[in-house]
């Protein structure tokens, strides 16, 4: 039989939990599509988001939505239909575009990480180091390099895409018991799982340290400098909560995807048989649902996203706009709390403080340029401006706090 017109065997459940399900993934697929469109749209329609460190927020995005709209439209009409319905060759280019997008979301939320505790906990690294948009290009290019290299293995012959749970969805076989099956299930959680979690655990254990032991080097300070710490530690306080919201977005995307790499784990080990149909989608659904997640913590409730939809989405201000004002007053804060404490370093520096002209606006966003001389002095100051929301960057000569 013509492999495109294979007949895939159907699961005995009633009729209404394959409608539960399709209900359930086609409105996490639209909230999916829309959420990532609307941080898409708030990138080309803003220019000043279109920075090094957003790129990453970007890419994010981009994988996020491909998962929604590749594979919830797939998995709803499936479930209307009680089975799978797009042939062998369908089923493998659901499961590769799953596993594909998937894994680059993981990889590129590693990546974020490492490209924060690189900018907070070496500040003088990174202020001479070259973190470029072109540089940042190409570590996403190589996130999706690793990904299509773990993605294509079951399509030329190690292990296989099959249906899965339901029978209207298609994963990796990770049921059956053979040498190729586990050494891919094995490699493949521990590789795009494992290994990335346990980067970004550390990473953020790193930036936490260095953030607590930055303060404790500030407060040892005396004469004028004193005065900068006293300026700067609300800053430092509402930096440590931004910085935990951001956290928040490892967090969630790892619990939706655990159970589902426990499920893939328990088959490795040789206990598929346990394995009932529910056991094996539920874990599946969740694990679409992280594309979701990733749009609001990290970039719909982040005040430049926000402000750029509100300015091209008026009715989207509107739904919202009690909780704009009132983050926007914390950011606002922020950043009065920021000018005031490099105000007060470069006096207490001896320099000369920057005279604004009448007409000229002290920036909230952008950059606040430091000369060379200033860089190593000011180094331990600028860490804890640096983090989550306020990611820093350096080109030139200047600091650029995105």
């Amino acid at each position: 039989m013509d492999s495109h017109h294979r007949t895939f065997d159907t699961v005995n459940v009633p009729d209404c939990i394959h409608y539960i399900f399709g209900s359930c993934i086609i409105v996490i697929g639209t909230i999916g599509v829309l959420g990532n469109l609307l941080v898409l749209y708030a990138v080309y329609s803003d220019k000043k988001l279109r920075t090094a460190p957003n790129f990453f927020i970007t890419n994010l995005a981009v994988s996020d939505f491909l998962m929604s709209a590749s594979q919830s439209p797939v998995f709803f009409v499936s479930s209307l239909n009680k089975r799978w319905i797009f042939g062998n060759i369908g089923c493998k280019l659901y499961a590769f575009c799953g596993a594909l997008f998937g894994i680059t979301s993981m990889i590129t939320l590693m990546a974020i990480s490492i490209d924060r505790y690189w900018v907070i906990t070496k500040p003088l690294q990174s202020i001479s180091s070259t973190t470029t948009k072109k540089n940042t290009l190409k570590v996403i290019i190589l996130v999706w390099l690793y990904s299509l290299a773990w993605s294509l293995p079951p399509l030329l012959g190690w292990s296989s895409y099959i249906p899965e749970g339901l029978m209207t969805s298609c994963t990796w076989d990770y049921v059956t018991n053979s040498p190729s099956n586990r050494s891919y299930t094995l490699m493949l959680c521990c590789f795009v799982f494992f290994v990335p979690l346990i980067v970004i655990s550390y990473c953020y254990i790193c930036m936490f340290r260095a953030v607590k032991h930055t303060t404790r080097d500030i407060e040892k300070m005396g004469g004028c400098r004193r005065k900068a710490y006293e300026a700067h530690q609300q800053t430092v306080k509402v930096e440590w909560k931004l910085a935990k919201i951001a956290f928040v977005a490892i967090v969630v995307f790892v619990l939706s995807w655990f159970p589902y790499a426990c499920v893939t784990l328990v088959g490795w080990a040789g206990h598929g048989d346990i394995l009932t149909p529910y056991s094996k989608t539920v874990p599946a659904v969740l694990a679409k649902a992280s594309a979701i997640y990733n749009p609001v913590i990290y970039a719909i409730i982040h005040p430049n996203y926000r402000r750029a939809l509100a300015k091209s989405i008026p009715c989207l201000c509107l739904c919202c706009l009690s909780c704009i004002r009132r983050k926007d007053l914390m950011l606002g804060s922020i950043s009065d709390s920021s000018e005031r404490t490099l105000v007060i370093t470069r006096q207490s520096l001896g320099l000369k403080p920057k005279v604004m002209s009448s007409g000229e606006n002290i920036p909230r966003e952008g950059c606040c340029s430091i000369g060379r001389s200033e860089v190593v002095s000011l180094a331990q100051l600028v860490v804890p401006l640096t983090s989550v929301v306020g990611s820093s960057r350096t080109s030139g000569l200047g600091t650029h706090i995105v």
